[in-house]
């Protein structure tokens, strides 16, 4: 099996005032469809920073992105920008959601931004918000939801463009232990129901029994690769 996406020997290399900052070195990772990777490491440790090279973000100082047998790296700018508009969704620890917009409207944005067709994008709104157990919230307005439901709502959002890959950047850290349980819950599920490829950043112990496999982060090094059954 090809993978979803692989970053190789992947590098990034920050010039700041104090000097280089090394925050990915020499990374190789992959994650197949159906796989739910979940990046381990303290604050610093680089994993905002490889989230952002395999979803396009980012380009590496040194090293490739691929997807299937596409080589991301070697894509234009316009190229990229389709490519994380259909094939890659995001989700974010800050929840990213446009405070004047109502949830439907949230997750109608990317929808909107590829210009689908108005009756298309009402059903797929309609059916990502009951997926993720908000089909009665979707009037409502960021500040009139919990830390939960705003979660859940980016993570409507991100499935509404029926992606392949999902790249989720700490989407619990602003959560309880127990919302965050069931957002990392919500996770897996999907992952296995659409078969998606997904790397889910996290610094929390708690939730790596979700994951398929660990890839452990140190100073922006993989130090080791654990294999955790989801229970």
């Amino acid at each position: 099996m090809t993978a979803a996406v692989s970053g190789r020997s992947l590098s990034r290399t920050f010039a700041t005032a104090a000097g280089e900052v090394h925050a990915v070195v020499d990374v190789d990772v992959e994650v197949d469809p159906g796989e739910l990777l979940v990046v381990r490491g303290r604050s610093g440790a680089g994993k905002t920073t490889l989230l952002n090279l395999l979803g396009g973000l980012d380009r590496p100082t040194s090293g490739s992105v691929w997807l299937g047998e596409r080589e991301l790296t070697a894509m234009s700018e316009d190229e990229v920008l389709a490519v994380r508009r259909g094939e890659l969704s995001f989700i974010f620890q800050s929840f990213g959601l446009i405070p004047v917009l109502s949830a439907a409207e949230n997750v109608e944005v990317p929808l909107r931004l590829a210009r689908t067709d108005p009756g298309e994008r009402a059903a797929r709104v309609a059916a990502a918000l009951e997926r993720v157990g908000l089909a009665g919230h979707a009037n409502q307005r960021p500040y009139e939801l919990s830390g939960g439901e705003q979660q859940r709502v980016g993570i409507a959002r991100a499935l509404v463009t029926d992606p392949s890959i999902l790249l989720a950047d700490e989407p619990t850290g602003q959560l309880d232990s127990q919302t965050a349980g069931s957002i990392m819950d919500l996770l897996a599920e999907l992952v296995q129901e659409r078969g998606l490829a997904a790397v889910v950043s996290t610094h929390d112990p708690l939730l790596m029994r979700r994951a398929d496999r660990v890839l452990e982060l140190h100073d922006g090094r993989a130090r080791r690769i654990g294999r955790h059954a989801l229970q």
